[in-house]
């Protein structure tokens, strides 16, 4: 083909389509609805991947709203559910290991999750004659949140996002740039793109315009922001839902389901964590990427934000009977229900078996893929934990690429 054609419309994707038939074949190609071509650009055919569901995961979850005009998370109830949990991945062994981790929590009280927060940010930065300049800049805009709200309200623009609420601002002076952190809440939407829109305006239609000293230049994303790039900043503060799970096991179902010990899983978690600091790890957890991924595959979340809501900090002590309670800290789940992939037909699906489609239902979204991942760790760590780590080299011998 001489050129090859980037359009969406239906004569540019049978182009491509016959393009590359020959080599691919016509089962990837054979997917028409228009839903999927909205979804990207250059849209020719689609990959299916193999979807388990697994449960019931026992779950109390949290109900949460925000309040305003401050934008903080206020839990309104809670309740325990069964909740099946679909997982699209080729990663043998995974959904068996997930299933065995919501089994042991199932055999006490379940999981526990809780919401504690919520902002997501834009990182933009104004690079300023010199250093004297980015420090009275930086005081303008800290001191003018008010008015850069009053902005975005007063603004008729079909472009910007009206649920995309700006909640703080943070500046970060080096030598001449004075770098701004835009932190906003958007609703059930995941919000990247909300963010965007509404920060660019800030940056050219306010600060560039009305800032007591003249930038020289607007970066809207200078990296302090946690876009889909682990961080330490937010490791701590989150770029996302801040969700933490927890459960509580007994010695006999650690013994009987997990097949190890409270004292083998403790040695596991000092050996792991010291490991993760030997080796400046980002995350003191396990394996949590994995049924995050997994999730995400199946219900139409944005995929380079993996690595980022993967960033946990795992825990694990003994409780005074002598169980083990194990928790873990999602500081950026970045998760949406509404918008982006979450629009396509099966991501809808799988949504709708976790009753997380329609407003309002993102909160109960990032508690369950917290939830799920806690099982996972539960699960991996045990097998790690027997002796020589066997149980772990046994499910990649006999599970891995489903031999």
């Amino acid at each position: 083909m001489d050129r090859w054609p980037r359009k969406n419309d239906t004569e540019s994707i049978r182009a491509r389509r016959d393009g590359i038939r020959e080599i691919v074949g016509d089962e990837p190609l054979a997917h028409d609805d228009e839903a999927w071509a909205r979804a990207q650009e250059s849209h020719t055919g689609i990959a299916a991947i193999p979807v388990s569901v697994v449960g019931p995961l026992l779950v109390e979850l949290g109900a949460y709203e925000l309040e305003e005009p401050a934008g903080l998370l206020r839990e309104t109830g809670r309740a325990q559910e069964e909740i099946l949990i679909p997982l699209a991945h080729t990663e043998g062994g995974l959904s068996a290991s997930v299933s065995r981790g919501l089994k042991a929590a199932a055999t006490g009280a379940g999981f526990r999750t809780y919401v504690i927060h919520d902002r997501i940010t834009r990182a933009s930065c104004f690079i300023c004659k010199d250093t004297q300049d980015a420090v009275e800049l930086a005081s303008w805009i800290e001191s003018s949140v008010d008015d850069l709200r009053a902005f975005l309200a007063a603004l008729d623009d079909p472009s910007l996002s009206k649920r995309a609420k700006l909640r703080e601002v943070t500046t970060h002076i080096v030598g001449p740039m004075c770098h701004v952190l835009w932190a906003w809440t958007t609703g059930d939407a995941c919000g990247p793109n909300m963010m965007t829109r509404n920060s660019y305006a800030l940056n050219m239609g306010y600060v560039m315009q009305q800032a007591p000293v003249q930038p020289e230049r607007a970066i809207l994303e200078a990296n302090m922001g946690g876009d889909k790039k682990p961080s330490h900043q937010f490791f701590g503060s989150g770029h996302g839902k801040t969700v933490l799970a927890e459960a509580t096991l007994d010695a006999e179902t650690v013994r009987r389901v997990l097949r190890t010990t409270v004292d083998d899983l403790l040695e596991l978690s000092w050996a792991g964590t010291h490991g993760a600091v030997a080796s400046g790890m980002q995350s003191v957890a396990f394996t949590p990427a994995s049924a995050i991924a997994a999730i995400f595959a199946c219900t139409g979340q944005d995929l380079g934000m993996i690595g980022t809501s993967s960033m946990a900090h795992g825990t694990a002590h003994r409780t005074a009977e002598g169980g083990l309670h194990a928790a873990i800290r999602f500081p950026g789940l970045e998760v949406g229900t509404v918008g982006g992939g979450t629009t396509l037909p099966y991501a809808r699906s799988w949504l709708a078996l976790l009753g997380c489609t329609g407003t309002g239902t993102v909160y109960r979204f990032a508690q369950i893929v917290a939830a799920a991942a806690l099982a996972l760790e539960i699960s991996a760590s045990a097998a790690m934990a027997t002796a020589g780590s066997e149980n772990f080299f046994r499910a990649h011998h006999e599970r891995g690429g489903l031999r």
